[in-house]
């Protein structure tokens, strides 16, 4: 494999506008040598910004650099050059699956399953989205692999509870079940401040949604998403004990939006660990 990495690496070398680094990337993606997959995937998605493949294999290599938030863009952008990319709709679905959008992730997976009805590993992950809520907290084998979860990520330098993430403190909102804020703080669209108000409003809402999923026999709830006409909403319980309320403008998609929910629910369930 490391004379491939160099045969190639020499042909891409002679060659700077090859298609060969599609190849290379990803072969460095497979040896677990990210910080070069990145860089061969960059440079060559700088020389062809309008290739979706491109774009899906920088995709494959933000995802298993944890950064799902910008391998979502790049899926979603290379579905939007080539609308039947099989390894877009796979990863499309990768993601929803791993914030619990099953259904969405069904969704691509199927899309994906009729440009390519032979592909064992949609069907296999069909199969376990098909199975319930049980298999939830796994991602599809039919997703790109290998994807850290992001659990594994160092934890925070900051006191902060949700330090580093997009827009830190501001759109984001951690709770307790009695609406005591923990992190992070709300602002209306005029700039007035709405954390306490806001956070007053969502105490209990956990328990409530706990009691109503179990009344209609759908297990453990792990969000609630919500358009509004100036923007959306998510609400995810990141530990049993608290809430986690995220915030965005319209023009950032349900899809992306429950990627950054899911990143700062890890986020405050690390810093509430770390408070015990």
């Amino acid at each position: 494999m490391a004379d491939d990495v160099k045969s190639l690496s020499a042909e891409l070398a002679r060659d700077p506008n090859s298609l060969v680094f599609l190849r290379l990337g990803e072969l460095l993606r497979q040896k677990g040598q990210l910080d070069p997959a990145h860089r061969v995937a960059l440079t060559g998605l700088e020389r062809h910004p309008h290739l979706a493949d491109a774009h899906d294999l920088y995709a494959r290599i933000l995802a298993d650099k944890h950064d799902f938030e910008r391998a979502f863009d790049e899926w979603d952008m290379a579905l939007r050059i080539a609308p039947d990319h099989v390894g877009a709709l796979k990863g499309l679905a990768f993601l929803y699956f791993k914030v619990g959008d099953v259904p969405q992730a069904v969704a691509h997976l199927e899309a994906a399953q009729r440009v390519n009805p032979d592909d064992p590993g949609i069907t296999q992950a069909l199969a376990m989205a098909h199975g319930g809520e049980d298999n939830a907290a796994a991602p599809p084998s039919g997703a790109p692999e290998p994807i850290a979860s992001p659990e594994a990520a160092q934890p925070l330098a900051d006191a902060r509870v949700f330090a580093g993430l997009e827009g830190a403190e501001e759109g984001l909102l951690l709770l307790d079940p009695a609406g005591q804020v923990l992190g992070g703080a709300l602002k209306d669209p005029g700039g007035k401040d709405v954390t306490a108000a806001v956070a007053a409003y969502l105490a209990g809402v956990s328990q409530e949604a706990a009691r109503t999923a179990k009344l209609l026999g759908l297990g453990a709830w792990t969000g609630v998403a919500a358009e509004g006409q100036l923007g959306h909403v998510h609400l995810t319980p990141p530990t049993g004990a608290a809430l986690l309320l995220v915030v965005r403008e319209r023009a950032v998609p349900m899809g992306r939006l429950a990627i950054i929910a899911q990143r700062a629910a890890v986020a405050a369930r690390r810093w509430l660990e770390a408070q015990r």
